[in-house]
């Protein structure tokens, strides 16, 4: 199969080895929660500075704006951690090459794309903190430059020379794109059944995670049991995650990662601990919630009054109780794998995805 120079060669860029990585990795925040994730960073540390590299040559394009616009967003704050699942996943299968590293780069493209999507669907402003690339450029470059890094991301694909690879990562995006659909569908409806949400949830966010972890197995040549077990690892990790980021929207432990308390809020956003309180609300509470999130009508005070109702209806802790339940699972499909650094570091992230609440 193909190595990293096949991948350059498929990028069709101009030479960028000699780039620092710190131009598009910036860990913010990580400083209060770096040693949770210190085993998966000091794994695939040096996988992850070539990763780096890739994704600057991919960049690169006649366009100047794409670079540009790009790299705002790959540079605004990200962890890496779905690259990162696929560089750990490989070594957990035992995978001694580099087709891991063009494959890792094409997973942050379609995470990165979907981003980029996502901002103009829901008219964002800001992302971690930083003004969003559809509020700097506008929505048609913001579209354009997604497209082109869907499109970087499938080059890569067809360059490792692996249709199992390529079905993977091709499902993935289609999925992601169809909870994109599914969203538009249930856009502020506060009504909206758990299990609904849930389904959006594993669209958009777990599809990405379960093909970065799975594409490990497929990459080391290991059978069906290993493809299904890094599969499961990656959907459950996935929803895990982002019942956390739903609840820490609202968490006073936002504000300690440098990001925005009340962003969903402001942005009328149907989430899981907004779905608990109007359930268990009474009837004055969710004509608050149907005002606020379906009627979009936000006045002074409310994102304060949206906060003591959630807690008193206990809905941050129990969508916490739901990322709980999902990390359990994540971590019992490892069980197959034999000890190892690899096994550990992705036993922590486990733990780092749901402790970061507090």
């Amino acid at each position: 199969m193909n190595d990293t120079r096949t991948t350059r060669k498929a990028c069709d860029t101009r030479e960028t080895r000699g780039r620092a990585v710190a131009d598009i990795i910036q860990l913010d925040g990580m400083a209060q929660r770096r040693a949770s994730l210190e085993p998966l960073m000091q794994l695939v540390g040096d996988d992850l500075n070539k990763v780096n590299h890739t994704i600057l040559d991919c960049m690169e394009s006649r366009a100047p704006l794409i670079p540009q616009l790009a790299g705002h967003i790959i540079a605004s704050g990200g962890k890496r951690l779905r690259p990162m699942l696929t560089l750990a996943c490989t070594r957990l299968c035992g995978y001694v090459g580099e087709r891991q590293i063009g494959l890792a780069a094409a997973v942050e493209f379609i995470h990165t794309a979907s981003l980029l999507h996502d901002d103009v669907v829901d008219e964002s402003d800001m992302r971690r903190g930083e003004a969003t690339a559809n509020l700097l450029w506008g929505n048609q470059p913001s579209v354009l430059v997604g497209d082109f890094l869907f499109s970087r991301a499938f080059q890569i694909m067809v360059a490792d020379g692996s249709l199992e690879v390529l079905r993977v990562l091709a499902n993935a995006s289609a999925i992601i794109a169809e909870g994109e659909v599914m969203q538009l569908e249930t856009l502020n409806n506060v009504e909206l059944a758990e299990e609904k949400y849930l389904q959006v949830v594993t669209a958009k966010t777990s599809a990405l995670f379960s093909a970065a972890c799975s594409i490990g197995a497929l990459i080391a040549g290991k059978g069906r049991a290993e493809e299904e077990a890094l599969d499961s690892f990656g959907r459950n990790l996935g929803m895990a995650f982002q019942l956390v980021d739903d609840t820490l929207d609202y968490s006073a432990q936002q504000a300690t990662l440098g990001k925005t308390i009340g962003d969903d809020f402001r942005e009328c956003k149907v989430t899981m601990p907004v779905l608990l309180a109007f359930r268990r609300g009474d009837e004055d509470e969710r004509a608050f919630w149907r005002r606020c999130i379906s009627d979009g009508e936000q006045g002074e005070g409310d994102l304060e009054k949206a906060m003591a109702l959630l807690h008193r209806q206990d809905a941050l802790n129990d969508s916490i109780e739901r990322a709980r339940h999902y990390g359990a699972m994540a971590r019992d499909t490892l069980g197959i794998f034999p000890g190892s650094e690899a096994k550990q570091a992705l036993t922590d992230v486990v733990d780092f995805c749901i402790e970061r609440a507090y």
